[in-house]
């Protein structure tokens, strides 16, 4: 068989297929296999046929030639998905089609078929996915488990098993201490401070509406530092997300101070870090209406971030990691913020919380110790910059 036969039969076969004669193109692209003249296109196109007759099995030998010469070939390993759904092998279709849609991520200039194919996969991967949570919530459900019942846990593991969430972990930007749980947001009744801070609630909202009203005090959040390479934030020399600083890095703002007497008194009396030139670090955050802090993760793993919200109007959001939750007026936050996190508020309104950092409580008086002089050793390097 010459070249200029073998070309006119694939015409063909294609033709075929594409007229959705899924039998003669079957025929077809046999012919050029029974030759020992195809290549990897061909392969594939005879695997198509073949699924569309329902001849699984020879689908899946067709298909194995070309995917062996391209593993990463994007209808193929869609195709090799569409093979397996069809057998029942939902578990090992799920993988075949997330495979395709992560080569996919970022793959500009893909053609309007391979587009097509794609949003057929995004749909079955869908579809599979909630059959698999289904499957699971009916068969814990049989063992007398109530999902919903239990830890949250459990249920945002089913969800990173099912691939409809992705595991967070602390990825701290500069410092990370090793062996600390992965936890995003803390039960506040762990820690015996806030019931004092929340009742303290009404006059520290007092004294942030006055300072909000007075236009004073406030400065963007996030400053350039001309000393350090280029870490430009959304929200750099921003006034939409802004502080109304009494602490940071160990300074005093003795003027916001004597405005808040009594936000200052109970700041006081919060188990604040002192490390010098450092922290404490107590503000009040301030996020001008439909403000979006977008995901970040801080600098360090070993302290807790925490928030009592002051002035809060509708939706307003706090996502670390794979949770959500409603900020509200006097209801404390304490989260890890070296976990991927990120705020809004879609409201009319300006937002406002008092913001301040802890220990995180696993860290022993030791390690507390030990990491207090590291800390400040880091300060002390000659232009070190800043952890």
């Amino acid at each position: 068989m010459d070249n200029q036969t073998l070309q006119t039969i694939a015409q063909r076969g294609f033709a075929a297929l594409q007229g959705q004669n899924f039998a003669e193109a079957h025929r077809l692209f046999g012919e050029i296999v029974a030759a020992g003249a195809a290549t990897p296109p061909i392969f594939y196109l005879q695997a198509e046929a073949a699924f569309h007759l329902n001849r699984l099995d020879e689908a899946d030998t067709a298909l194995g030639q070309a995917l062996a010469a391209d593993p990463s070939n994007i209808p193929a390993l869609i195709l090799k998905a569409d093979i397996l759904t069809a057998r029942g092998e939902d578990r090992n279709a799920m993988a075949w089609y997330q495979r395709a849609i992560s080569l996919a991520d970022g793959n500009a200039g893909l053609s309007p078929t391979i587009l097509s194919r794609l949003d057929h996969a995004k749909a079955r991967s869908r579809d599979l996915v909630a059959r698999f949570e289904t499957h699971l919530f009916d068969k814990v459900s049989e063992a007398g488990i109530v999902p919903a019942a239990l830890d949250p846990r459990f249920a945002e593991s089913l969800a990173i098993l099912t691939g409809r969430q992705q595991p967070f972990y602390q990825e701290p930007k500069v410092f990370l201490y090793p062996g600390l749980p992965q936890i995003a947001f803390y039960d506040t009744a762990l820690f015996d401070w806030v019931e004092n801070l929340e009742a303290a609630f009404p006059a520290l909202r007092a004294e942030a509406l006055a300072a909000l009203e007075s236009g004073e005090g406030a400065s963007p959040y996030v400053q350039v530092e001309g000393h350090l390479p280029d870490r430009t934030h959304e929200l750099t020399n921003n006034r939409s997300w802004s502080a109304y600083r009494f602490w940071e890095n160990g300074q005093f703002f003795e003027d916001n101070a004597a405005r808040c007497p009594a936000t200052l008194d109970a700041i006081g009396q919060l188990p604040l870090p002192v490390i010098k030139d450092r922290s404490p670090m107590a503000i009040f955050s301030i996020l001008e209406p439909h403000t979006h802090i977008p995901p970040h993760n801080g600098m360090l793993n070993t302290r807790l971030i925490c928030h009592l919200p002051l002035i809060v109007p509708e939706n307003c959001r706090l996502r670390v990691g794979n949770h959500t939750r409603t900020v509200e007026e006097g209801k404390m936050l304490i989260f890890d913020d070296s976990i991927e996190h990120e705020a809004w508020n879609d409201s009319d309104e300006v937002r406002v919380i008092l913001l301040f950092e802890i220990w995180r409580p696993e860290l022993s008086a030791d390690e507390v110790k030990a990491l207090t002089a590291l800390y400040e050793a880091v300060n002390l390097y000659p232009q070190s910059g800043s952890a």
